[in-house]
């Protein structure tokens, strides 16, 4: 093979292996324009100004219904490993009973927290068996009066007696 061809067959070779391993980026949640930023003004806006500037909430407050949460998040993904969170935003707008906005809040990823989740399992009562105990746990310990000549159904069906 001619040493220009064989050269030309390996920088085509990287450049597709390079093209490769360039980043993903998907976007979840609420989807804002470029530039925009929500105009909404304490006291001021109501629950249907804040949906016609922005929409349907994300979420809504788990214990109150007075919070509605605007969350976006754009995460990169590389090939095989574990996609990464690049930018989050969420804007909270409270309301108080009469439905005008009372707070707007926004966070970023910045002003999130690592959540230590519990791994811990709830015991159950008896004892634990394993695969082969339960495979073959009832070999032995099988009910005779299912050989004998009584007819006694579930149920107390019984059914008729043979004689």
């Amino acid at each position: 093979m001619a040493p220009r061809l064989r050269l030309s067959l390996v920088l085509i070779a990287c450049a597709l292996g390079v093209s490769a391993c360039n980043p993903t980026l998907r976007s979840h949640g609420h989807r804002y324009t470029v530039g925009e930023e929500p105009n909404i003004v304490p006291m001021e806006d109501t629950r249907a100004s804040v949906v016609r500037q922005l929409g349907n909430p994300s979420t809504r407050g788990t214990f109150e219904d007075d919070t509605w949460y605007y969350i976006s998040a754009t995460r990169e993904s590389l090939a095989y490993l574990r996609p990464v969170t690049r930018d989050r935003r969420i804007i909270a707008v409270s309301f108080n009973e009469d439905g005008v906005v009372s707070e707007v809040n926004e966070y970023s990823l910045e002003d999130g927290r690592v959540v230590a989740y519990n791994d811990r399992e709830t015991p159950t009562r008896g004892r634990e068996l394993s695969f082969l105990e339960q495979l073959i746990g009832t070999v032995g310990r099988l009910p005779t009066d299912q050989f004998s000549d009584e007819d006694n159904l579930p149920g107390g069906a019984g059914g008729p007696r043979r004689n």
